[in-house]
């Protein structure tokens, strides 16, 4: 791995009576960080931290967050401008090779993509093992973790080009895995993958197309939802990323480590925040009941919190947010569903988050996930497919830091610590005895 984090200093540790020099490391842009690798084999002692919340598990040269600024890097470039000037083709490139692509290797990659966008025939008849009411994120858990059965001559971790195979596979047949999840729960047949359309385009398609009648596609959607892939693409050390990594880290194959990270998205403190908010919105109902909710929100001893406002990591604006709210708008108005309750409710809502002296001050700016919901409900996705997305979506990502993990040579199996509270050693008595 070149670009190394570099040394900066040290700092005291102070045990005892005794003193450790722990080295200081600088990566590029960032925190500096405490080397803490060689703590417990020298003082016996480890650290504490639940969530990992202050630690660097990893060094990356993919994703960069800067929570107070406002920031969002997929390698050195802002989220917006890749969002408002690239496609999420390039973008998958980007986040794999570290570089943009020139124009043949764009070529090259995107023909790729799309020659892999079909199933083996017989992964069909592997969802019809599932009930029709199973919920897609069950779906996909299953079918992904699965793929390594169909593919199993890309499942070498130690061999190179099995691994590009297998990431090539993974980004081109989550959109169709995806689609057929949504089409077996409506009781649809499944549509066949088109090579010469492009990535969101064809996945609108085999989501919305019916064999009964021609299918005509919305350049307008299609771009919303290429924009929507981009923005969801990485997001660096989150839950599910962590999870891919852990299970990576094992040596598993890597189906089932991005299975392993859908897993861990389902959770709805994770992956469910656009499915939240709008329920949060639903619950609301109408415009005119707006105010109660409000003051609810305002209210500290009041349980009830906004879905889709502040976010854990952006203490300013979310980044992703001003280009999610402007596709959203677009897609409003190329669907003309302003007239919507559900989204004239949310419409309000952002206009008072923006303007509200409370919002503002507490800087609970509507993030990304409350732009999507809004999105995603008016192009015609149930908020049980959300999630699916979202995952579709975060699928290079994951790839992207898997890879960065196998070809990291400091990287080894990983074992987080704990600190055992429970019963001391004690004897076994017998049954009769208790």
């Amino acid at each position: 791995m070149e670009n190394k984090a570099k040394p900066n200093g040290s700092a005291t540790l102070t045990f005892n009576g005794k003193s450790l020099e722990l080295p200081v490391l600088s990566g590029k842009i960032g925190p500096d960080v405490i080397d803490i690798r060689k703590l417990y084999a020298e003082t016996g002692l480890f650290t504490y931290d639940p969530g990992f919340t202050s630690t660097a598990s990893c060094e990356s040269q993919i994703t960069y967050i800067d929570g107070d600024e406002g920031t969002l890097l997929y390698r050195g470039y802002p989220i917006d401008q890749l969002a408002e000037q690239s496609n999420f083709m390039e973008v998958c490139y980007l986040l794999l090779h570290g570089e943009l692509p020139s124009a043949d290797a764009f070529e090259t990659f995107d023909w790729t993509i799309r020659r892999h966008s079909m199933l083996h025939d017989q992964f069909d008849q592997f969802f019809r093992g599932f009930r029709r009411d199973a919920h897609p994120m069950a779906i996909m858990v299953g079918t992904v973790g699965a793929l390594s059965a169909f593919y199993h001559d890309s499942t070498d971790i130690n061999d190179p080009e099995a691994r590009t195979i297998a990431s090539h596979r993974m980004i081109a047949k989550m959109p169709t895995i995806a689609a057929r999840a949504y089409k077996y729960a409506i009781g649809q047949p499944f549509i066949t993958p088109r090579n010469e359309m492009d990535y969101a385009a064809n996945f609108l398609r085999q989501c919305f197309a019916v064999p009964a009648e021609d299918y005509k596609g919305s350049d307008v959607l299609a771009k919303a939802m290429d924009k929507i892939f981009i923005l969801h693409a990485d997001h660096e050390q989150n839950a599910s990323t962590s999870t891919v990594r852990l299970a990576g880290s094992s040596g598993a194959n890597p189906f089932a480590c991005i299975a392993s990270g859908i897993a861990s998205l389902w959770g709805p403190a994770h992956g469910g925040a656009n499915e939240a908010a709008l329920n949060m919105l639903n619950e609301i109902g109408t415009v005119d009941q707006i105010p109660e909710y409000i003051r609810k929100a305002k209210d500290k001893n009041d349980p009830f919190r906004l879905m889709g406002f502040g976010h854990r990591v952006y203490k300013n604006y979310d980044p992703r947010a001003k280009v999610m709210r402007d596709t959203c708008h677009q897609v409003l108005d190329e669907l003309g569903v302003r007239n919507d309750p559900t989204l004239q409710v949310a419409m309000e809502l952002e206009r008072i988050a923006l303007e509200d002296e409370y919002f503002v001050e507490k800087k609970l700016y509507p993030n990304i996930d409350f732009y999507s919901g809004i999105t995603l409900k008016a192009m015609g996705f149930p908020t049980e497919m959300f999630t699916v997305l979202f995952a579709l979506a975060r699928t290079v990502g994951w790839i992207a830091q898997w890879s960065e993990m196998i070809e990291d040579p400091t990287q080894k199996i990983g074992r987080p610590r704990q600190i055992f509270t429970g019963a001391t050693p004690r004897d076994y008595v017998g049954i009769a005895e208790r």
